[in-house]
């Protein structure tokens, strides 16, 4: 239990220190810390029950998004500014990390077997975002063609 504790609030922490290199303040600031920590929390937990990390990393990354998208509206602010804080706890450093070391290693099979997670992870990040993106999008205009009907 403590380790999951210690991972989400590390995930935190280091969206924090992300949203200040990108000049990220104040309320926004904040908004950003809870994506961090809600991207961690959520993969934690999709992840003890799907059983299926891929799987976990994909639907964490559709809710963020959608967490950002609606944030972004929110505080009038560009979504990217909160997908990519958010996301930080999500990025795959350490299969990077292996993927990288076994290249210049020259070990072949374990290069392969840590390149291709880091790629499973990275598509389904990629895929979660596009799909809430796309979804966001068809929605809100949706409700402006609602709200526009309305007024005519």
């Amino acid at each position: 239990m403590m380790y999951y504790i210690i991972h989400i609030l590390s995930g935190a922490i280091g969206t924090v220190g992300f949203a200040l290199l990108y000049n990220i303040r104040g309320k926004k600031l904040i908004i950003a810390c809870i994506g961090g920590l809600i991207s961690g929390t959520l993969f934690e937990m999709f992840n003890i029950f799907l059983q299926n990390e891929v799987l976990a990393y994909f639907i964490t990354a559709m809710m963020v998004a959608f967490y950002a998208e609606i944030m972004a509206r929110v505080v009038k602010t560009p979504t990217t500014t909160f997908i990519a804080t958010a996301l930080i706890p999500l990025v795959p450093g350490r299969a990077l990390y292996y993927t990288m070391a076994y290249a210049f290693e020259g070990n072949a099979g374990l290069f392969a077997n840590y390149g291709l997670a880091t790629v499973k992870i990275a598509s389904a990040l990629a895929l979660g975002i596009a799909v809430a993106t796309a979804t966001a999008r068809i929605v809100h205009k949706l409700i402006e063609k609602r709200h526009y009907d309305k007024v005519n």
